[in-house]
This record gives structure tokens, C-alpha cells and sequence, in this order.
């Protein structure tokens, strides 16, 4: 494994690193004695980045990695979570956007308690977007100059943001005292506009974490979670791009994780998993060249989707938030 310092946190992370919202069953059901297995493995193959949310799976994803984690030498690993967005078990569509300094504070507490630690190494605010903008600016005036708090305070290592919007981004890195952020869906096969922040990011000695390789799922071949934002019409590209992947021998899985992960601006790209063995797969592809002529030809069948801006809060008020 490859390491690299992340920006202004001066942390030494693993070019591969765990997304954790799989462990909360944010795209299938879950095994958790898997799960667990699947963290332990990355751990052995040198991951040493971890990042989830009490969002997911409305606290899921932080108790089973708390789980996993038990026991863990902390050296071993440099965790983040998230804060301002919190979700009810089995409640999805149903989230609480709270950027105040009273529920972040108890919130990461909260974290804190089921992740069994007493400091987290990145904080990154979360979802600002959602609900169609009404919150951003409250994340702005209280929930960042809060997060800074705790990081004076000793109880965080670093300031970060995990948001979607391209537009949003310009103002975090230009506004937010942020040391790191964490994208989603802006460095993979149908998008790669998270380029555009490569540049504004080095000036600041901004980390930069890519997450979603597989496009939030719609890069693995397999059925998408219901609450992807893609219409059917959109859904049925990605599967014709799946369907000459296999016609040319490998899988749009295989092919979406080395572009996404070689060669790339990026310090970290985190993918998630809650299975042992899809762990072990996307190891092993990460040590294979990607073909660049088959990314080409795939990325002409994606053309229609290519950039899209997804309306991720149409995919939640779809589910009835």
C-alpha cells in the first residue's frame, strides 16, 4: 500500500481507504460478522483510513465499526466521522439537518461513544445541500466555526466537509477553514469535474478525499439502491456500459475502480464495502493496470450521463422525506 500526507492535516494516509456507509446497509443488507471481517482485512492490507457518519444506517455503520475497530491498536488507524446530519435507525428519508454548536457537540459524542474512541482524526460536516439549500448557510455560521472549536478544544484533529454540489465546493474551499474535504460521484468513469478542484485545493494545502468510485453503485453492474437519484432511462446507459465491459471480458466494476484510484489528483479514494471478499477484489484490482482505450470506448456510451448533476435530494423526497 501507498501512502501520502493529506494536506494541511499532516496525516499519513493510505491511497485506499473505507468508506464505511456499506456497514450500515445503505446499499444492501448486511452481514456483520462479514463486515467486520472486511474491516480486519483492510486493516492487514495497510488501510489505515476509515471514514463513516451517524447518518448511516441511521447509527449502524459507526456501531459495527466500533465493533470492528475494538481491540484495534489506535495507532493503527486515522478515523473521521460526521457531523450535522443525523438519521433514526430504519428511519432513511427521514434526516435531521442540525448544524448548531449544541447538537454537533452531542453528536459527536454520541459518535465518539459507538465507535469506542475519545478523539476522531477528521470531522467533515455533512449534507449542507439537502433540503434543497435551506441549512447551508447555517452550517456556514455555526457549524464550521463549531467544528473549529473542537479542534482548538483537542477533541478533533481537522476540519472537513462532505458535501456534492460543484458550485458549494468553490465556496467551502474558498470560505471554510476546512484542512480536508471529502467528495462523492466527481471522480469516476461519468464524472470527473472534481478535477476543477484540484487546483484551488493545492494553493490551500487542502486534502483532497475522492469517495464513490461505483458512482454511488451505478458503476458496479449490479441493481442500484432505490434511492439513487437516476431516472430509468439514465439507469439503462450505465446498464449498456455494463453489458460491453462483459463483452470485452472484464466487469464496469473492475474497470470504474482503477480509473478512479491510479493515476488520480486525489490523495485518498474511498470505496466502501461490508463483504470480506469485494474487499479482496478491489486489492487485487488496484494492483492491475487500467485499460485506457476500453475506459474511452466506455465513456462514449456514458456520454449522455457524462457530468450530470445529480438531484440527490429528489432521490431522498422520492422515499417520502
Amino acid at each position: 500500500m501507498d501512502y501520502t500526507t493529506l494536506g494541511k492535516t499532516h496525516l499519513n494516509v493510505s491511497r485506499l481507504s473505507f468508506g464505511a456507509s456499506a456497514l450500515g446497509g445503505v446499499f444492501h443488507d448486511i452481514d456483520e460478522a462479514d463486515g467486520i471481517r472486511a474491516v480486519h482485512a483492510a486493516l492487514d492490507a495497510g488501510i489505515n483510513y476509515f471514514d463513516v457518519a451517524p447518518a448511516y444506517g441511521g447509527t449502524v455503520a459507526e456501531t459495527v465499526l466500533g465493533k470492528a475497530l475494538k481491540g484495534i491498536a489506535r495507532e493503527r488507524y486515522f478515523l473521521s466521522t460526521k457531523a450535522g446530519k443525523y438519521t433514526q435507525p430504519g428511519a432513511y428519508g427521514s434526516d435531521e439537518l442540525d448544524y448548531s454548536e449544541t447538537r454537533i457537540r452531542k453528536g459527536l459524542e454520541e459518535s465518539m461513544a459507538r465507535l469506542g474512541v475519545d478523539h476522531i482524526d477528521i470531522v467533515h460536516l455533512h449534507d449542507f445541500e439537502y433540503q434543497h439549500r435551506s441549512k447551508t448557510d447555517w452550517a456556514f455560521s455555526e457549524g464550521f466555526p463549531t467544528l473549529v472549536k473542537l479542534k482548538e478544544e483537542g477533541r478533533i484533529g481537522a476540519v472537513s466537509a462532505g458535501i456534492y454540489p460543484l458550485d458549494l465546493w468553490q465556496r467551502v474551499i474558498a470560505e471554510a477553514p476546512v484542512d480536508a474535504i471529502l467528495t462523492h460521484n466527481h471522480y469516476c468513469l461519468n464524472d470527473t469535474r472534481g478535477t476543477e478542484l484540484v487546483e484551488p485545493c493545492r494553493v490551500r494545502n487542502i486534502g483532497m478525499i475522492n469517495a464513490s468510485p461505483f458512482a454511488s453503485g451505478v458503476l458496479t453492474g449490479g441493481k442500484v439502491a432505490d434511492w439513487h437519484p437516476a431516472t430509468p432511462g439514465q439507469r439503462a446507459i450505465f446498464a449498456e456500459a455494463a453489458a460491453f465491459c462483459i463483452n470485452q471480458g472484464t466487469s464496469i466494476a473492475r474497470l470504474a475502480f482503477q480509473f478512479a484510484c491510479q493515476d488520480t489528483p486525489f490523495h485518498t479514494t474511498m470505496f466502501s464495502t461490508a463483504r470480506s471478499a469485494s474487499l479482496e477484489r478491489n486489492l487485487a484490482w488496484y494492483g492491475e493496470p487500467c485499460d485506457a482505450a476500453l475506459v474511452a470506448e466506455v465513456r462514449k456510451i456514458l456520454a449522455p450521463v457524462m457530468d450530470h448533476q445529480w438531484d440527490y435530494d429528489a432521490g431522498v423526497d422520492r422515499l417520502g422525506s
